[in-house]
């Protein structure tokens, strides 16, 4: 019985012993499943964070390198092929005259200033054609050159009615001359190229861009400043923005060829780019008179004129004795002796009412009619009213003396 107690008691014990260390064994296994699910996921997210830190510096450090680097594009176009043909051509023109009573008699101070296109160089000669309104009054005139060079300039002949004029200066300092191209050939919409110098010197070699916006606008001039039209000058419209200081300068076509002399834009509050230019094809032979004789070699009758609409009705009815629904046409207020008038028979107070089988309302259309179709030596037939009654006569016209 001891025995058996005895053993029965340490058998019970080493179960139990085992049963504690099974049981141990079993928490600290469900405790280390526990630990690591806790772990793991902790570990997991530091390893994809410092995964993602590192391949942002990464991509930082990519990106400052293609920060740093400096790229060179030769961007080439049409245009801008077409400006270094003409730029060099274009110059500014700076109008001096004699200065105010306060800077001393004698004194030249620049009035104002444009531009101008280098057209030809013969010699050591070469011409410059510009507007009239640029160096009308001037006393002195100075060109600079694209490259800066400053030369003395002296006027070769200008022209009121087309407001152009052309300047002489020596060719040592010419390099380029402009390209002429055909404005009549010009659409629409075809893009154009302004080349000037606005607001002055300081700014000179702008360049604008636009399109052809109109084709032979004609626009009324007040040529006297008297404040009645005496001529519609004949330009083309474009939106190339056109400043004071681009008077004179070049209008471009696509290939780099002169079209146009830029000419005036309409500055009012409500206007916003309409710019005007003297189309070249129109230019050139006005160019060429001046280069040559210093004027435009225009015809003339040897009359002053003034225009009926400017009669009193009474003196209508009454001195030039007009019929009654003749309300138009242009009066001779005085005829030149020995002119083509003259020796036509023509009188005072005659009204012409007909050139050929062109009616003249006004001085302007009788302008416009002798200037665009008739030379020296041509003959014109003369329709006009004296005394009430019609009447006609021939003459041959001069380039000298008045209209």
């Amino acid at each position: 019985m001891g025995y058996y107690d005895e053993e029965r008691t340490s058998r019970s014990q080493r179960n139990r012993g085992k049963g504690g260390y099974f049981l141990a064994s079993l928490v600290g296994m469900i405790l280390g499943a526990v630990l690591i699910l806790v772990a793991l996921p902790k570990l997991t997210d530091y390893n994809i964070l410092n995964g993602a830190e590192e391949k942002q510096e990464e991509t930082v450090k990519d990106n400052k390198s293609v920060q740093g680097q400096k790229v060179s594009m030769d961007v080439t176009t049409d245009v801008t092929k077409a400006v270094d043909k003409a730029k060099d051509t274009v110059v500014g023109i700076t109008n001096i005259q004699s200065g105010n009573f306060w800077e001393g008699e004698g004194s030249a101070q620049p009035a104002g200033t444009g531009s101008g296109v280098i057209y030809k160089k013969t010699g050591d000669k070469a011409y410059i054609v510009t507007n009239f309104h640029v160096v009308e009054g001037a006393q002195q005139l100075e060109v600079s050159l694209a490259d800066g060079t400053k030369v003395p300039a002296k006027m070769q002949g200008g022209d009121v009615w087309s407001d152009l004029a052309v300047l002489e200066v020596s060719s040592a300092n010419i390099k380029n001359v402009a390209e002429f191209g055909d404005s009549d050939a010009l659409k629409i919409g075809e893009p154009v190229i302004a080349i000037g110098n606005p607001l002055g010197l300081e700014f000179s070699g702008s360049v604008t861009q636009g399109v052809v916006s109109g084709l032979e606008r004609a626009i009324p001039v007040d040529v006297n400043q008297d404040g009645m039209v005496d001529w519609q000058a004949e330009v083309m419209q474009t939106d190339a923005a056109i400043n004071p200081g681009n008077s004179g300068g070049a209008l471009v076509n696509i290939s780099g060829q002169v079209i146009g002399i830029n000419s005036m834009k309409i500055a009012q509050q409500e206007v916003e780019g309409i710019g005007l230019s003297i189309p070249i094809n129109y230019a050139q032979p006005i160019i060429e008179d001046l280069e040559k004789y210093g004027s435009v070699k225009r015809p003339a009758m040897g009359v002053t004129l003034r225009n009926v609409n400017e009669v009193p009705a009474y003196h209508q009815q009454e001195t030039l004795k007009l019929p009654k629904g003749i309300t138009e046409g242009a009066m001779i207020e005085q005829v030149v002796p020995n002119s083509p008038a003259g020796q036509a028979g023509l009188q005072e107070f005659d009204v012409i009412v007909k050139l050929d089988d062109e009616e003249i309302k006004d001085i302007l259309g009788l302008r416009k009619y002798m200037y665009n179709n008739k030379d020296e030596g041509d003959q014109v037939k003369v329709s006009f009213y004296r005394e009430g009654k019609l009447q006609e006569v021939t003459m041959k016209l001069t380039t000298e003396g008045a209209l």
